[in-house]
């Protein structure tokens, strides 16, 4: 166990680059399974969740080799199509692999998934869509035992544009027989990242990033080489931090088109943000409240509701913030208020009323995001603060403290008593 220690009120100046995107690279290294052979990826962060999907690929038969920032994957040998419960119960991604699993081997068996404690997240709509492409699912015992004598297309209707449900059936349906077509589908730019590595194996999909997806199912894939995408929720947290300590950031590798929603809500917060090629520059102003909510893309990323809490608590004014994706989201409130925060919680909805300054503490990460909104508080406040339970942060943000450090943080990581 390990925690952070950050004296605060340090405005963070340079320039930082913007690693490949988890919530790409997760449901790609899934769809390696589809193929036999050697896949090569590239831009790879070091994180805790890819860790756990490349232990469960290899635990399935795959050889996994790791050089610098690329995975060299090799699904040859697949034979297994059962996931380890201890695995499965880690991270919550690991439902990506029913879809390829399913779609090669026609079957697999599964516990549920774990993952961050953010609110419930079903995987009912993964189940359904499986089952309307010819899937016979049961679940008995804790478990989940899909199967499959053939793949046909159909048509699949979700009834919320979940992002993971999405990319399941897209995995599942590229070996199909006949065409899928997936109506209300989820939009975020990591599902067209997943459609164009598909497509590069010679799948035949069209209409990632609308609601609209058509699969034209074939009977084989190669393997490929692909980098992927920027993480624009990285991206989110680094603007944020410049912000909240009023420096001055060039964020490189960048695509601001999967930003907009959160650029519009910075400048209205009183950033200043100029746009490049391929790169970002904010320079904080004086910080304002705004109203926000939470939504599907292209709407406001949930995963970027707990960075922009915490740079409101310093805002002049009262800001409203809703959350319409996850129940649980704002688990990181009441540490916030340990360390000076005036914020309301009721439902869904945080009230928050700016303060001059936050003041250090000693607070613990609940979950990912709530982690990393953690640490942008800690180097806003004034004198030093302790996060504890970084391993939430280890899971999404690669080396968090010497990214900072190298943007002139004083931040460092220690172990726990």
């Amino acid at each position: 166990m390990e925690k952070f220690i950050v004296r605060g009120e340090v405005r963070l100046n340079g320039n930082i680059r913007v690693s490949g995107a988890k919530n790409a690279i997760l449901p790609i290294m899934a769809a390696t399974l589809l193929c036999s052979g050697i896949s090569v990826i590239h831009d790879i962060p070091y994180l805790r969740d890819i860790k756990v999907m490349q232990d469960i690929l290899s635990l399935l038969g795959a050889k996994i080799t790791r050089e610098n920032n690329t995975l060299i994957i090799d699904t040859t040998n697949i034979q297994e199509v059962e996931i380890p419960e201890h695995l499965m119960r880690e991270m919550r991604a690991s439902v990506f692999l029913m879809g390829p699993l399913l779609g090669k081997f026609r079957k697999v068996r599964l516990s549920y998934p774990g993952g961050c404690a953010i609110g419930p997240r079903p995987i009912d709509l993964h189940i359904k869509a499986l089952e309307k492409i010819g899937a016979q699912v049961e679940e008995k015992f804790g478990f989940i035992e899909a199967r499959a004598d053939c793949l046909t297309g159909g048509e699949i209707n979700f009834d919320y544009p979940s992002v993971g449900a999405t990319e399941n059936a897209m995995m599942a349906s590229v070996l199909a027989s006949g065409s899928t077509i997936i109506r209300n589908a989820a939009r975020e730019p990591e599902i067209s990242d997943l459609q164009t590595f598909l497509n590069k194996m010679g799948a035949q999909i069209v209409g990632a990033g609308t609601d609209t997806i058509i699969i034209n199912g074939i009977k084989k894939l190669i393997p490929v080489e692909h980098t992927v995408m920027s993480d624009r929720i990285q991206a989110g947290t680094f603007l944020v931090a410049a912000a909240m300590t009023h420096g001055d950031l060039i964020i490189e590798n960048i695509l601001s088109e999967h930003l907009f929603s959160v650029i519009d809500k910075l400048k209205d917060i009183g950033a200043q943000i100029n746009i490049g090629r391929n790169c970002l520059r904010i320079k904080a102003g004086d910080l304002r409240g705004v109203d926000l909510k939470t939504l599907p893309y292209p709407g406001f990323p949930t995963d970027l509701q707990a960075p922009l809490l915490s740079l409101l608590t310093i805002a002049t004014g009262t800001s409203i913030i809703t959350e319409t994706i996850f129940e649980n989201r704002f688990k990181h409130v009441n540490e916030l208020i340990r360390m000076g925060a005036k914020i309301k919680v009721e439902g869904r909805t945080a009230i928050i009323r700016g303060v001059p300054k936050l003041t250090g503490a000693i607070v613990a990460a609940t979950d990912l995001r709530a982690g990393g909104a953690l640490v942008l508080a800690a180097l806003a406040a004034e004198g030093i603060s302790e996060i504890e339970n970084v391993y939430h942060i280890d899971r999404g943000y690669e080396r968090l403290e010497e990214k900072l450090q190298s943007l002139g943080a004083n931040i460092s990581r220690h172990k726990m008593d």
